[in-house]
């Protein structure tokens, strides 16, 4: 029933799950962190390049799956310093059609995976 969905155009997950899972037409994506898929090494010292990275990393497995950012409902961001907010809303938000953009919520956490500035999932629907 449900259907993995994988890319090297994305990173490899760093544990037990899956870049994004297919249930009928909604795909579940994890969270995704600013590492760069062909080096694997990750994007650090602005957090605006971070959070490009973290979204062409959901773009390519988007894409994987025949959908764009038009197709996402849900977004979660996870932020480490929320004064870093505007900046990261900023590039997030280039993304998106205003009109047509996702629910989202955005929470400030203490530590992140690699211990990185920010990590965004995603929910989208055909």
């Amino acid at each position: 029933m449900k259907k993995i969905i994988k890319t090297p155009k994305a990173p490899a997950p760093i544990g037990p799950y899956n870049q994004a899972v297919l249930i009928k037409d909604t795909l579940y994506i994890s969270g995704q962190i600013p590492i760069d898929p062909a080096t694997g090494e990750l994007v650090e010292g602005d957090i605006q390049k971070e959070t490009r990275q973290s979204m062409e990393n959901l773009k390519a497995i988007l894409e994987e799956a025949g959908m764009t950012f038009e197709h996402v409902i849900k977004s979660s961001i996870f932020i480490k310093d929320m004064n870093q907010f505007a900046l990261i809303n900023e590039v997030y938000g280039s993304y998106f059609d205003e009109a047509t953009a996702p629910a989202r919520e955005t929470v400030e956490v203490a530590n992140l995976p690699k211990f990185v500035n920010v990590e965004i999932s995603m929910i989208a629907v055909k």
